[in-house]
């Protein structure tokens, strides 16, 4: 059992919402980066994602684009990456770590050689948003044998017949995505992701967690309560952006995360 699959169990067990939290690795620098994610845990964040910085992320909007680039331009790299990951652990042996971000840093590395480095690293589980399920073979089914979860996103566009390949070897959660479009394009509305999140859910077991569109805690609320939980992205990392202190951040997210929990 992974932490992931720990966390959920004991959700569930507390009848209890997830609340899970992006944050780009080294925005807007290493230390600041890791002072944010050390904090996320006490501000009632139960799965981290973790943002690993890429040069051409088609899926995210121009907020985590402008984040991942500021982290570039800082000399993150996937190596400092699963090294803030590394130092997050010398803290917090608990709170599950799911990495997200595109193959290409993957694949340079070696599979084998990552997945290796990121188990001791004290990651947990993958989103990697540009590898179908038909390249299972490339990582997914390759990370499930090394003891990550892989976790797959189903969007509004998923239908019944493509459904149920997405859900094939996903495992830990299913990321929702809630709207069609990238991240941080739109508001996600309880009242389209309730029966989206239903019809998935009568095709597995897993968590259906729903992110993409959430950014006030009312928001969290309301989006938690149809699923099992809910994920903020680009909210937070626009609070970075804005130079808050790492407090007045943290603050934001225990608010969001209070939405969630009140489900």
């Amino acid at each position: 059992m992974t932490r992931i699959d720990a966390k959920f169990a004991a959700l569930k067990a507390e009848g209890k919402k997830a609340f899970v939290s992006y944050i780009m690795a080294g925005d807007p620098d290493f230390d600041t980066s890791l002072e944010v994610v050390k904090g996320l845990p006490g501000a009632g964040v139960d799965v981290i994602e973790l943002g690993l910085p890429f040069t051409d992320p088609m899926a995210d909007g121009p907020t985590i684009q402008a984040a991942g680039q500021r982290a570039l331009d800082g000399g993150m790299t996937l190596q400092r990456t699963l090294d803030l990951a590394r130092a997050f652990r010398e803290t917090d042996d608990t709170t599950p770590i799911v990495l997200m971000g595109y193959y290409n840093p993957i694949y340079s590395r070696g599979v084998d050689t990552f997945l290796a480095d990121a188990k001791e690293a004290g990651i947990d589980g993958l989103i990697v948003v540009d590898l179908p399920p038909e390249e299972d073979a490339e990582l997914c089914v390759p990370a499930q044998a090394a003891g990550l979860n892989f976790i797959r996103l189903a969007t509004p566009t998923t239908d019944d017949k493509r459904l149920p390949r997405v859900l094939q070897n996903t495992s830990g959660f299913v990321y929702y995505v809630s709207i069609t479009g990238i991240t941080g394009s739109a508001e996600a509305e309880a009242t389209n992701v309730g029966p989206e999140v239903a019809r998935i859910k009568s095709a597995t077991d897993l968590p259906v967690i729903v992110g993409f569109g959430i950014n006030t805690p009312e928001k969290s609320r309301n989006i938690a309560s149809v699923a099992d939980g809910a994920v903020v992205g680009s909210a937070i990392v626009s609070q970075i952006a804005a130079g808050k202190p790492v407090g007045e951040v943290l603050d934001f997210v225990r608010a969001l995360a209070d939405g969630a929990h009140s489900a």
